[in-house]
């Protein structure tokens, strides 16, 4: 019995430290949250700058007697010059060129929503042959050129600054919400988030449109104020590069449409015009993300 209880007792031992040796040489088993981006909670804000690109557009003019639309008209943005230090980061002046800012919340570790506006400028080309149709019938109580009255049927008229000038340069102001996705590439080859993290960002949005338009239209007084104008929609995407998960920097290539079917153009408020277009942005930004609780 004594001989039986030791041996017993000998293969619970050998059995537990063969189960132990066991233990020691078997692989580590990885985390699931190694490597693993945790943002939610967090906000984030971003500053930054764009280049934009605009289809052509048909720009409806309606006011007391006069009626006409420039069909097709080209324009472009108006990017700040020379581009340096003054321009772009002195915060006296940061407001001058076209600009991005937006602050964002994450609601999920790869979801995120935000507020931004996205500060364009749209500029007619002047000079340019457009077809324009309509009438032009101004009176002197008009306050207006009567040099261009008369009846147009797709009549090619060379847009000159008497007759039409045309912009949103101060600018043609998106203010949007967004909701976007975050795929982290940085953990498919290893990254240490807390070191830097690379990831890629999908998102739509939609918001209202609030420029302050600057125009001309047939001599008259311009009135180049804020005006709630319209509505746009976009879809973004985005390659974003974070810091010690404190800094980032993202460059976004965005587009969409924009509908302004209530645009103020001179001192009298009978005088509007309407246009809808299409538009493409190349943004740079600048950021940081944080956790306030």
């Amino acid at each position: 019995m004594k001989k039986r209880t030791i041996l017993v007792f000998l293969l619970l031992i050998i059995g537990k430290y063969k189960t132990i040796a066991q233990e020691n040489t078997s692989p580590t088993p990885i985390s699931k949250t190694k490597n693993k981006s945790r943002n939610k909670g967090k906000f984030y804000f971003y500053w930054g700058w764009n280049v934009s690109q605009y289809s052509k557009s048909d720009i409806h003019f309606s006011g007391d007697n006069y009626n006409f639309t420039v069909h097709d008209a080209r324009a472009k943005d108006k990017v700040t010059k020379p581009i340096g230090y003054d321009k772009y980061l002195n915060p006296s002046n940061l407001t001058i060129p076209q600009t991005n800012a937006r602050l964002g919340y994450y609601f999920h570790d790869n979801w995120n929503a935000s507020i931004g506006l996205d500060h364009m400028k749209y500029v007619v080309t002047q000079l340019q042959t457009a077809k324009v149709s309509g009438e032009i019938n101004l009176a002197p109580e008009n306050k207006g050129v009567p040099y261009f009255n008369g009846t147009y049927d797709n009549t090619d008229t060379v847009l000159l600054k008497e007759f039409v000038a045309f912009e949103h340069t101060d600018g043609l102001n998106y203010i949007n919400l967004e909701v976007a996705h975050v795929d982290y590439l940085g953990e498919l080859i290893g990254l240490n988030p807390d070191k830097i993290q690379v990831s890629i960002t999908e998102g739509i949005g939609a918001g209202v449109l609030f420029p302050k338009t600057n125009a001309i239209v047939l001599g008259k007084e311009r009135h180049d104020a804020f005006h709630l104008s319209g509505y746009g929609i976009s879809a973004k995407g985005g390659l974003n590069i974070t810091f010690f998960n404190r800094f980032f920097i993202q460059a976004e290539l965005k587009g969409g449409f924009i509908n302004l079917p209530d645009i103020r153009t001179t001192s009298d408020s009978s005088d509007k015009a309407k246009q809808h277009f299409f538009f493409l942005q190349q943004n740079i930004t600048l950021g940081g993300i944080f956790k306030i609780f």
